[in-house]
């Protein structure tokens, strides 16, 4: 409905209050922003901070956008083979802003700047399969540096990763000179693998251009996010080898990684826990660091905390020393630093590995 800060989560006095005590302690906020496109059409049409909107108008004065800021004439996009029709037609029925007219851009940049002075690091940019690449640069380049204010170094610019989905004419690789990019293969690879539908073996080439992902410098990776834990093709807290999937994605080298941190769920449209009122509930944290009252917090499974000190341990070392024994066993040394082993088999592993001299995590 518009860009204004107000949502069941809190309003923008509260969003600065969160931004100035996490950057205190080193906790960078990342905002996942919406500007493809405004809302479909609903039985409301006032929005969480009171902004309305006049649907069939393509009207939304709380920004304000009128009906010649979107893309026309108005379609929906039904051939993903037809770059255009990818990007000038509507997602799913949601209103297609036409990012290349200034009022547009100037509304957008407006709004991420916003942000930038409220203290956040980055963006994760959805649907930007959805716009055109050199409508993007524009945008990104009209971006603030980050606010020095927040702890910030002078002329540090915002972390910028972007939702591109493979299939069709427009492709992830279109988007990597822009910033980051959502590598989906990941999530999907590694489903099939710790699945049981590929060996461990088949993790040898993992990251290589054989595999169609996006070189490792432009790649954002994750073993499940909001969209894929809720299919039935991908791993979520609920699968037998999440933990090892995801130790396997903080193990090795490739892309930079991203954890999920979810609620339990039995629906896949299933919101967060609240009040019966809308209102968020926070998580409860137990005494032994883990959390209750609704929420997952993979991100404080012991298992997973502890492989993020490994990767941090690590870091700019190459996977060498690889070994499998042709199936679902696999080991490898992170150079002379750190070593690891996977075991899926379900059968107990008795053997020596051959690993580089140095001084190894337990």
């Amino acid at each position: 409905m518009s860009y204004k800060l107000n949502t069941r989560s809190g309003d923008a006095n509260d969003f600065l209050n969160m931004t100035t005590r996490c950057n205190r302690v080193g906790v960078r906020i990342y905002v996942d922003v919406v500007f493809n496109h405004m809302t479909g059409d609903h039985e409301t049409n006032v929005g969480t901070a009171g902004s309305t909107a006049d649907f069939s108008a393509f009207s939304y004065p709380a920004v304000p956008y009128k009906k010649k800021h979107f893309h026309h004439p108005v379609c929906d996009i039904n051939n993903y083979d037809n770059a255009t029709e990818v990007r000038d037609c509507q997602l799913v029925g949601l209103k297609d802003l036409n990012q290349t007219m200034p009022l547009v851009r100037q509304k957008i940049v407006e709004y991420l700047n916003k942000l930038i002075n409220l203290g956040v690091a980055g963006f994760r940019v959805d649907a930007a399969k959805h716009m055109w690449p050199e409508d993007l640069k524009a945008i990104y380049n009209a971006l603030k540096n980050l606010n020095t204010q927040h702890g910030f170094q002078s002329g540090s610019r915002p972390y910028i990763y972007q939702e591109v989905a493979h299939g069709g004419a427009v492709k992830p690789s279109d988007y990597k000179d822009l910033g980051d990019v959502t590598e989906f293969l990941v999530a999907s690879e590694l489903f099939n693998v710790f699945s049981g539908h590929k060996p461990l073996k088949h993790l040898k080439s993992w990251g290589s251009p054989s595999l169609g992902m996006l070189p490792s410098e432009n790649a954002l990776v994750f073993v499940d996010n909001h969209d894929t834990q809720r299919n039935s093709g991908g791993l979520n807290y609920k699968s037998a080898n999440y933990k090892v999937a995801t130790a396997f994605l903080l193990a090795h080298p490739y892309g930079q990684p991203r954890m999920t941190s979810s609620y339990y769920f039995d629906r896949t449209d299933q919101g967060p826990p609240n009040d019966g009122k809308e209102n968020i509930m926070s998580p409860v944290i137990n005494r032994d660091g883990s959390c209750g009252g609704g929420w997952v917090c993979e991100h404080r499974w012991p298992s997973i905390y502890r492989m993020v000190v490994f990767r941090n341990v690590v870091h700019n070392t190459k996977v060498e020393n690889w070994w499998d024994n042709g199936n679902n066993q696999i080991a490898f040394s992170r150079g002379n630093k750190g070593f690891i082993v996977f075991n899926t088999e379900g059968t107990k592993m008795d053997r020596i590995f051959q690993a580089s001299y140095g001084n190894y995590l337990n």
